[in-house]
Parts: C-alpha cells; structure tokens; sequence
C-alpha cells in the first residue's frame, strides 16, 4: 500500500510573489516536466517568475547568490536533474548542490529545492511526471511557503546575524556618523 502524502494548502498573498526558477537542463525532457510543474504552482498561487538555465546542478547555488545580490527576487525554485553514474561524480554534484542551497536558506533567502537526485532514469520521470508527484511543483510551494512566512514575521531586519547594521559600519577605521569618536 502505498503511503499517502501531505501537502499544505496553497499560500495566500496580499502583494504580489515573484520567484526565480532556476534549472540546470542536463536532461531536458525531465527539466522541461518539472519547470512545467514549478510555473504552474507559481502561477495559481497568482505569483510571477522569471527562468533562467545553468549548466548543471552545481551551478544552481551560485546563480542564485548572484540573483540575490543582483536582483529582486522574492524567493528561488531549484531545478535538475542528477542520475547516479558509474563515478563518485554523482555524490559530489548531489551533495554539494544541495549543501549549497542548505547554506543559502539558513542565510533568509526562500529556496524550494527541486534537484532530483535519483539511481535511475525511471525514478527522475515518476518524480517529474506532471500527472504525478511532480517535485518542481513541490519545490515551487516550498519556496512560495517559505515566502509567506518571511512576509507573516515582517521580512528581514536590519543587523541580524554576523552582519552590522548599514549605520554601524566603519570606513577607514572610523564610525560612519561619528567620525571624531
């Protein structure tokens, strides 16, 4: 018997979402069925999204640092495809993709991960298979859940973590606003 799963309700939005999807289209037909998924989450959440291709999973994380420090995005869906191989390759992509979203999340920013990591191609087309459990679709309503609960705790402040706060930086070794103190 197979196991049903869960999924939370759809998130609401007073202002408008806008996410990027970001995918790296080794095996197009599997990218192509799991940004079909993606968009059409995004989109009946009433979202916008832009999409851009890089060339591998590994790649998915930096792209997304660059959008983040570049751009205005509301939150990020991440895309791909890794089938194991004949060569530890498979473990290096799979785990250094997905620890490099990891770190990402744990600094705000609203990622839905949606790199499928599979032993065979059959198990990348179930999980892409939009008459399935099509997990773009997934990772698209992570990043939009994610979303919504930065937007319901007020979105990010000023001075959280590691980083000072913008009026609390020094240049030259002098306080910004007090430069005699």
């Amino acid at each position: 018997m197979a196991e049903k799963e869960y999924t939370l309700s759809r998130p609401e939005f007073a202002e408008p979402v806008k996410l990027l999807v970001v995918v790296a289209p080794f095996y197009r037909d599997i990218a192509d069925n799991l940004i079909a998924g993606a968009t059409a989450e995004i989109e009946a959440a009433g979202g916008t999204f832009e999409l851009v291709e890089v060339p591998g999973a590994l790649e998915i994380p930096t792209a997304i640092t660059i959008a983040a420090r570049m751009s205005n995005f509301d939150g990020y869906v991440a895309l791909g495809c890794v089938i194991r191989g004949e060569t530890t390759h498979y473990e290096t992509v799979c785990n250094d993709s997905s620890r490099g979203i990891t770190l990402l999340g744990l600094q705000g920013l609203c990622i839905g991960n949606g790199i499928l990591t599979v032993e065979n191609r059959n198990q990348a087309e179930v999980r892409a298979d939009p008459g399935q459990m099509n997990k773009g679709a997934g990772a698209a309503a992570a990043a939009l859940h994610l979303v919504a609960l930065g937007r319901k705790w007020g979105g990010q402040r000023k001075g959280v973590g590691f980083m000072p706060a913008a009026e609390e930086y020094k240049l030259a070794g002098e306080l910004k606003d007090n430069p005699k103190a």
